[in-house]
């Protein structure tokens, strides 16, 4: 039994074929590292996040800024520097942290020695912007006389050589060789969260565990002035069992400040600030946590095969294919934003976006060859069915010609035999009489399908004269009255006073012929048909109305289209080539009217035609 491929599984074989193609574009878009692009949407998160994460409030922060200067003439000394701190040790802080590095700070031999000795006394810590190196003893040690000061490796990154590579800081060190450095210290002596993973968000990078910092933008840990602690001019409460961030805030050394995903300026946060915000989001267990690789390669393969399928579908037009394309890249950047705003979630952005950007312009050019080629195919079926038409159209034409003449003959020779002088039997008079009504149907349907021709080739153009309507309507009832009186059927017409107006004469001539002819032919015996003319605002209307079987509701729609015949009037055998209403119709229309049909089941149907007085006017209209 030889194989057939189904038309279903010949779609289901192509689907999966571009599905595939679209997983090995995910896989290789997943195993790029984009770092670049990837920060700059993790920035745009935190810029557009609705609310700030919340704050521990166990923070708070001193700078040494512009107005201490001022007042002091100077940068404050060792002096200035052991005052401030005699100022802090009543209140009891949880931790001192200078971000200033204690080096810089001036003053004689003696006075920085006591400076260290009083560092001892308090809960004090010198931050190194280095990691300690393994195995060094005294690695990180301040130089005589300041070597008493005890310092912590707590250094903030910038994506300078790695990950962005933008100078923007957005990591925090957790641990260095597993080994937590101050800021954990710091958290767990809060939180009481000892080991390293009950953190969220952490990473492991080279030879650190890391995290992203949940920022705050600048300003949400308003500074106190050192010169405000030196006054006493400031609240207790604002410092008291508090973890106490002081460095400076001059805005006269970019040293002292970092960029980061609020703002690029280089003064955008002071260090001071960043230490805080680094420590909160460690107090509070708030990194952002990144979306595992399995979840990033299967958005990114699921949006690749959509847009694969999306671009491949002929049978989806480009414009909603882009709108459904839309409408998944406003859904997932919705997804994305709403997981890092309410979860601190991060779904991976760049992957899918590329995916989107990639599978459309690689598998676009192939679709424009596909639609040609079937744009190709549709032209070339086109002018093979453009030329079958003429070659019927032509065949209908000749035909129809050839067959007039010999019907002509036929009748002729009929009519000649039915007045000849010499008498006929009974039943070839009637077989004469048949033959004559054979032919002049054969001869009507003959002249049915040569309108039809014209009509299709358009060649049927307006001849307009002025015409008595009433006079051209009793021609047509004075031809039709021998076929009404074969079944004892009474025409009456009512015509109202009428001017001329401007009509083909021929054409609407057969147009009242179908019309009365059919009230007659679908008529029972001796009923009537109402033939009536009146003028309407301005416009004629001709109605033919009979007590005929009438047109079901369903097939009004219809019975102008060609060769449509009701089933009722095919089951009762009654004889039509469904072309006249149709003619009637296009006829009518030509004149700028109306064929209107009014008509219930076995009560009757009135045919309404609605003319305008000039059609060449009311075309122009």
């Amino acid at each position: 039994m030889p194989f057939k491929l189904n038309l279903k599984d010949h779609n289901w074989t192509l689907m999966i074929l571009r599905s595939i193609m679209a997983l090995g574009i995910a896989f290789f878009l997943v195993e790029l590292r984009l770092d670049y692009l990837e920060s700059f949407f993790y920035d745009l998160r935190v810029r557009l996040r609705p609310s700030p994460p919340p704050v521990s409030h166990q923070i708070a922060t001193i700078t040494i800024d512009p107005q201490t200067q001022i007042e002091l003439e100077r940068q404050p000394n060792v002096q200035d520097h052991i005052l401030f701190l005699k100022k802090l040790k009543p209140l009891k802080p949880k931790a001192i942290i200078y971000v200033l590095n204690p080096t810089d700070i001036t003053g004689s031999y003696k006075e920085l020695e006591a400076f260290a000795r009083l560092t001892k006394t308090l809960p004090f810590y010198a931050v190194s912007n280095r990691l300690p190196q393994k195995g060094v003893k005294n690695d990180l040690v301040l130089p005589p006389p300041l070597d008493q000061v005890p310092v912590a490796s707590g250094p903030t990154t910038s994506d300078s050589k790695t990950f962005a590579k933008d100078g923007v800081t957005r990591r925090l060190i957790v641990s260095f060789f597993e080994e937590p450095l101050l800021h954990m210290k710091l958290a767990s002596s809060i939180n009481g969260l000892t080991h390293i993973h009950d953190y969220k968000g952490v990473f492991k990078f080279k030879r650190t565990t890391q995290a992203y910092i949940n920022y705050h933008p600048t300003g949400t840990y308003p500074a106190i002035s050192m010169l405000d602690v030196l006054k006493d001019n400031f609240d207790p409460n604002a410092l008291k069992n508090k973890i106490i961030f002081f460095g400076q805030d001059t805005k006269a050394n970019i040293d002292d400040y970092v960029m980061t995903p609020y703002s690029r300026d280089v003064v955008a946060m002071s260090k001071t600030e960043l230490h805080a915000n680094i420590l909160d989001t460690l107090i509070l267990n708030q990194a952002p946590s990144f979306a595992p690789y399995w979840l990033d390669l299967l958005i990114t393969a699921l949006i690749a095969i959509l847009t694969v399928n999306v671009v491949l579908l002929l049978k989806l037009r480009p414009t909603k294919g882009l709108l459904v394309l839309g409408a998944a890249l406003i859904g997932f950047l919705l997804l994305s934003w709403m997981s890092f705003s309410y979860f601190n979630y991060i779904l991976n952005m760049t992957h899918p976006l590329l995916a989107v950007f990639i599978c459309y312009y690689f598998f676009i050019p192939y679709r424009l060859i596909m639609e040609n080629r079937k744009s190709w195919e549709y032209y070339k079926k086109n002018e093979l069915l453009t030329q079958v038409e003429e070659l019927k159209s032509n065949f209908l034409r000749m035909m129809s010609h050839d067959l007039k003449t010999p019907l002509a003959r036929i009748q002729g020779m009929t009519d000649v035999v039915l007045r000849s002088s010499e008498p006929l039997k009974e039943e070839q008079k009637k077989a004469l009489q048949s033959i004559s009504k054979s032919t002049e149907e054969l001869s009507k349907f003959i002249g049915s399908i040569l309108s039809l021709g014209r009509i299709e080739s358009k060649e049927i153009k307006l001849h307009l004269r002025s015409k008595d309507i009433n006079t051209l309507i009793a021609e047509v009832i004075h031809k039709c009255e021998y076929l009404a009186q074969q079944k004892e059927i009474e025409i009456i017409p009512e015509f109202e006073p009428m001017f001329s107006i401007r009509i083909d004469e021929d054409l609407m001539r057969q147009v009242l012929t179908n019309l009365i002819e059919n009230a007659i032919k679908y008529s029972p015996p001796r009923s009537k048909v109402l033939i009536t003319t009146e003028e309407i605002n301005g416009k004629i209307l001709i109605q033919v109305a009979d007590q005929g079987i009438g047109i079901p509701k369903e097939e009004q729609e219809n019975i102008f289209t060609k060769f449509y015949r009701s089933k009722d009037v095919q089951n009762k055998g009654i004889k039509g080539s469904g072309l006249g209403l149709y003619l009637s119709k296009y006829f009518v229309t030509l004149h700028q009217g109306k064929l209107e049909v009014d008509s219930e089941p076995q009560r009757g149907s009135t045919f309404s035609i609605i003319l305008p007085t000039d059609p060449a006017q009311e075309k122009e209209a």
